[in-house]
C-alpha cells in the first residue's frame, strides 16, 4: 500500500511519552533534531497520531516532529462525562508545545478533525496568542457546507449517539473505511486491526458520541476560521484526496472559491486518508511546499 516503510503500532506505542493536561494523562511523540524547525502533526477522527507513521521517519530527517493523541483518542485519556471541544484540543496542542519548550514559528500538518484544530490555531495566530510559520491541510471539514459526514457520524450526533458508539466495532469500522478510502488504496486487514486497537483502547467507543460534537462546533466557528484562512499572512496548502466522499474534490473546489491565491494539490483516486493511502505523494507535495517557503525566505 505504501512505498514508505511505516512504524508498526507496537513500536509506535513504545516510543510514546507522557504528560499531564488538565489532570488527564496524555501520550505524545517527538522525533528529529531539537535544533530543527518544529512541525506539529495533528490527527483526525476517530483514529490517532499513528496515522502519521509512514511519514514520521522521513519527516524527522528534516524537522523536529511533535504529535499527540488528542483527548479522547488513541492512547491518551478518554474521560467519560467530558465536554470535548476543538478549542480545548487547540489548548492541548499549545500546552504540549509549552511542555517541550517550543516557541517561535511552528509549522502544522493536519488531517480531518485535526484540520479544525489547526484552523483554531491559525485564528489564534492572528489574535497574537501563538505564532504559526505555515499550515498544510489534508482532507477534512474545512467548510461545514461541504462536509458530508458518513451515516455513523450523523447517528452519533443524534439522541441515539451513546448507543451507536457502544455498538461500534471493528466490522463497522471496516465498512466505513471501505467507503472513504480510494478504490485502489483500501486498508489492509492488519491496518484495520491496528486502527481498531487505537479506537477501542480504554473503551474509546464510549466517548465517540461526545467527540462528534465537533461538527456543530465547526459551524459555530466557521466565520472566524474562514477569516483567519483568508488573511494570507501564514502560507497554506491543501493536499486533498479527490476520491474522498466526505471532503474530496467538492471540498477542494470550495477551497479554491474561498481562499485567495489558493495553493492546492489534488490526489486523484485517493480517499480520505492520503497520509496512509499515498504517503509518498503526500511527502513529496509537503516537501515541495516547504522548499518553496525556504526559497522565498
Amino acid at each position: 500500500m505504501s512505498a514508505l516503510a511505516g512504524l508498526a503500532l507496537d513500536d509506535w506505542r513504545a516510543r510514546g511519552q507522557g504528560f499531564a493536561f488538565r489532570g488527564h494523562a496524555m501520550r505524545y511523540w517527538s522525533a528529529g533534531a531539537e535544533s530543527a524547525e518544529p512541525l506539529l502533526l495533528i490527527h483526525g477522527f476517530p483514529t490517532a497520531s499513528w496515522d502519521w507513521h509512514y511519514l514520521w521517519q522521513p519527516l524527522a530527517q528534516k524537522y523536529r516532529l511533535i504529535a499527540c493523541d488528542m483527548l479522547g483518542f488513541g492512547y491518551s485519556a478518554k474521560p467519560r462525562g467530558h465536554a470535548y471541544s476543538l478549542l480545548e484540543q487547540a489548548d492541548l496542542q499549545q500546552a504540549l508545545l509549552a511542555h517541550l519548550g517550543i516557541g517561535g514559528g511552528v509549522h502544522v500538518l493536519a488531517h480531518d478533525y485535526g484540520d479544525s484544530v489547526a484552523q483554531e490555531l491559525l485564528a489564534r495566530h492572528h489574535e497574537g496568542r501563538l505564532r504559526l510559520a505555515s499550515c498544510v491541510f489534508l482532507n477534512g471539514g474545512l467548510f461545514p457546507e461541504t462536509h458530508r459526514p458518513v451515516l455513523v457520524q450523523r447517528l452519533l450526533l443524534s439522541p441515539l449517539g451513546e448507543l451507536i458508539g457502544r455498538l461500534f466495532n471493528r466490522r463497522k469500522l471496516a465498512a466505513n473505511f471501505s467507503r472513504v478510502f480510494g478504490p485502489q488504496t483500501q486498508p489492509s486487514e492488519t491496518e484495520l486491526d491496528d486502527f481498531w486497537r487505537l479506537i477501542a483502547h480504554n473503551d474509546g467507543p464510549a466517548v465517540m458520541h461526545r467527540l462528534i460534537r465537533y461538527m456543530p462546533e465547526r459551524r459555530a466557528q466557521r466565520q472566524r476560521w474562514l477569516a483567519a484562512m483568508q488573511r494570507g499572512a501564514v502560507p497554506l496548502r491543501l493536499i486533498d484526496g479527490a476520491a474522498d466522499p466526505i471532503s474530496g474534490a467538492h471540498m477542494l473546489a470550495r477551497y479554491r472559491e474561498l481562499i485567495p491565491a489558493p495553493d492546492t494539490v489534488s490526489l486523484e483516486g485517493i480517499g480520505h486518508y492520503p497520509q496512509t493511502e499515498a504517503p509518498a505523494l503526500v511527502l513529496q507535495h509537503y516537501l515541495r511546499f516547504r522548499q518553496a517557503l525556504e526559497e522565498r525566505a
